[in-house]
């Protein structure tokens, strides 16, 4: 059976590899786009891409098209995914721009903190006239890794997934065209909500950072979450937590805290941040990063944390330890993350008042 949406996975690392086989699978006509040729090389050798899940082989999902050309990926898809880090949406949305035309769906998996923002304004900057809907999820659908050039692995599939267009009255339409492949998308209220309640923040940089001896020492050799995330470790994501959240508050957005978080997506409780972790299947087998070169802190940090902290400054609320694990990340990678992360005015929302803030993500005019 071939269902109708034809779909462009924009993105071939672990999550875009996943997405596409998995997509492919289900029925759908899927191309594959990675800007590296090398990272596709194997890909298009086999035709597609073989995906394991929690309790084994799922099968091979045979793609239409695997390529390093943007507009032959996106050419012809209904819904373009794109499965990237957070840190190529302005230059995604660059080299989209020219080739989009009306009716498209792009849909960033997830947005980070500001992802939507971000890339719709640049697509203005850009010279993109066409009517297309930028959306963004609030989480990967997956917990997934790569496993070989060719294969990737689905540790498991989130229970319900958040996601908003910009504006969120278009939500509906972006929704109706998802659901087909999965039902675990649902509506959130507006693309604040969904990068207000960015987990990454919370669960990727700190964590990383804390862990930075242990994973330099044994090249990541230790399961992240259940083996990283001690009760002391625990309690740095908490109070990281907080700070999230009364950011949230003061744009008006009644932000999810992670241990609710984790309940609805994984169905993981505790009576603390630890306990819920440690209580989690899904984080199980899910190894450390090899070395602090890693998304966890060259992604969720100027795309996560920065914005968070940047838009509290904003709009009066203080984030001390958030500033900290800014600071942090930057002396260990040497460099200036705040700098180059996003900012509000990189989000398209310098000078805006809060109620100005939520008529433009709710209604597309300020």
């Amino acid at each position: 059976m071939t269902n109708h949406i034809r779909f462009a996975i924009l993105g071939a690392g672990h999550g875009g590899k996943a997405m596409a086989a998995d997509l492919a699978l289900k029925g759908f006509h899927v191309a594959l786009y990675n800007r590296t040729w090398e990272h596709i090389e194997g890909i298009r050798a086999l035709g597609g891409i073989d995906l394991e899940g929690p309790q084994g082989p799922m099968g091979f999902g045979a793609l239409a098209l695997a390529t390093a050309n943007v507009k032959d990926a996106i050419n012809d898809a209904d819904c373009i995914m794109v499965v990237v880090p957070a840190t190529a949406h302005c230059y995604l949305a660059e080299q989209c721009a020219p080739h989009l035309r009306d009716g498209q769906i792009i849909v960033l998996n997830p947005g980070r903190t500001g992802g939507a923002l971000e890339f719709v304004k640049t697509l203005r900057e850009n010279g993109c006239t066409a009517d297309v809907i930028v959306a963004e999820t609030q989480t990967l659908i997956f917990a997934s890794r790569s496993m070989g050039p060719a294969q990737a692995k689905i540790f498991r599939l989130k229970n319900a997934v958040p996601i908003a267009a910009l504006p969120a009255t278009r939500t509906p339409e972006v929704l109706s065209v998802l659901r087909e492949a999965y039902t675990q998308f649902m509506p959130a209220e507006t693309v604040l909500k969904t990068s207000m309640d960015n987990m990454g923040a919370i669960f990727h940089p700190a964590l990383a950072a804390l862990n930075a001896g242990r994973i330099e020492s044994t090249v990541g050799q230790f399961q992240f979450y259940i083996e990283g995330v001690t009760p002391s470790v625990a309690r740095v994501l908490e109070t990281l937590d907080r700070e999230r959240v009364t950011v949230a508050a003061a744009l008006g957005v009644n932000a999810i805290s992670a241990r609710d978080w984790l309940e609805m997506a994984y169905n993981a409780i505790g009576t603390s941040l630890h306990e819920a972790i440690h209580n989690n299947p899904g984080y199980r087998g899910i190894m450390a990063p090899q070395t602090l070169e890693h998304r966890y802190i060259f992604e969720d940090v100027p795309m996560s944390l920065v914005p968070i902290s940047e838009l509290g400054r904003a709009y009066g609320v203080s984030t001390p330890l958030m500033d900290a694990v800014i600071r942090l990340a930057s002396t260990i990678h040497g460099t200036d993350y705040r700098h180059r992360g996003r900012t509000v005015e990189k989000m398209g929302l310098s000078g805006m008042s809060v109620g100005e803030i939520k008529q433009y993500v709710k209604e597309g005019t300020p």
